[in-house]
């Protein structure tokens, strides 16, 4: 459809429905920012709106530009979740969130990095990727031991920690936090082209203030084990902090504990 008079009439239809739900046209007006004057013509479909201000339509209404085009009883409601909100959907929206698994397969992961809070140890751990809902998601939990270094209990419930997994140019990247945490790490990894194409490297940062002790980041390894019954048992005895020398030996060549991270 082309027909400009035909587009400010749908687009005006939809908008006299979409006001509908509000008791005052004027009040609407002060909320969006538009002149009354103007919004009556968008209403009547004498006109319609510069693309900054339909922006701020759709945005108000939870809507899309597709109002110009069919009518709204018709349109799929947009997803009101945080990545695919108005105001970043665009940025950090479907793009980033529809990561296939030939990318990053689902299943268990048994993880390798420095010690945040001892610089001469290692820690190594598993973590679960799933999918749900369009969506990628890891979840593990955090070593009993690094918990108690804390301060904090070590039960399950407390130690586990869940984050969401994007697409990202070059790789993948994670954002994790435990529950009810206000600190989260962050995280990003790429595809190590070796062995059975099952390795990741890329690093892992914190979430919390410099300190003259302790590490904000530091390099991570993921080793892909999918739903191997033996090697996931393996790496669930044996996670927790470990010397450099103990970790597997590819690990130890990708993790480069002798060299500054940069």
């Amino acid at each position: 459809m082309t027909d400009p008079v035909e587009v400010r009439g749908i687009f005006g239809a939809n908008l006299r429905k979409l006001s509908s739900n509000y008791p005052s046209i004027s009040g609407l007006c002060r909320e969006l920012g538009i002149n009354r004057t103007q919004y009556n013509r968008y209403l009547s479909g004498e006109s319609f709106p510069r693309p900054d201000v339909l922006q701020r339509i759709c945005t108000f209404f939870k809507t899309d530009a597709r109002i110009l085009l069919e009518p709204v009883s018709e349109l799929t409601p947009i997803s009101n979740d945080l990545l695919n909100h108005p105001e970043i959907s665009q940025h950090m929206g479907r793009g980033a969130t529809e990561l296939p698994e030939s990318m990053f397969p689902n299943g268990f992961y048994y993880f390798s990095r420095r010690s945040f809070v001892d610089a001469d140890m290692a820690v190594t751990g598993l973590v679960y990727v799933f999918r749900a809902d369009n969506y990628t998601f890891v979840r593990g939990l955090e070593a009993k031991d690094a918990m108690r270094q804390q301060g904090l209990p070590t039960d399950p419930f407390t130690r586990e920690f869940r984050g969401i997994v994007l697409k990202q140019e070059e790789g993948v990247a994670a954002l994790m936090s435990r529950r009810g945490a206000i600190t989260c790490s962050f995280n990003f990894f790429s595809r190590v082209p070796a062995f059975d194409n099952n390795f990741w490297v890329g690093y892992t940062t914190r979430t919390v203030a410099e300190t003259i002790a302790g590490l904000r980041v530091t390099r991570m390894v993921f080793e892909y084990l999918g739903d191997r019954t033996g090697p996931v048992l393996k790496a669930a005895r044996e996670s927790g902090f470990k010397r450099p020398a103990e970790l597997p030996a590819f690990h130890r060549r990708l993790l480069r504990l002798d060299e500054p991270f940069a």
